[in-house]
């Protein structure tokens, strides 16, 4: 009984505020993100989707894709000649 009640004496009494505080924020910021963030997006593009008034989702686009991959054209990709890049012909000036 001792052990419970010690967790109330005064000295702690302020850490529970600070907790109940903390805990009370983060509570607060779950329902405001769910009802501000997650429904509207459920009710805009899920269902844009799910009737089929966009394309359906690709995970293949959510890939982190390489610049190639892209669409870009890469010039220094095999570079020639003296210069402060990397390239792999041993003729001994890096």
């Amino acid at each position: 009984m001792l052990l419970i009640l010690s967790s109330f004496w005064p000295g702690y009494q302020f850490f529970w505020f600070v907790f109940f505080i903390v805990m009370f924020l983060v509570g607060f910021w779950c329902i405001f993100m769910f009802f501000g963030v997650v429904i509207p997006m459920w009710l805009t593009s899920g269902l844009k989707e799910y009737f089929g008034k966009t394309a359906p989702f690709d995970p293949e686009d959510v890939r982190r894709k390489t610049v190639v991959e892209q669409g870009a054209e890469v010039i220094y990709s095999n570079p020639k000649g003296e210069g402060p890049f990397l390239h792999h012909d041993n003729h001994g000036h890096h």
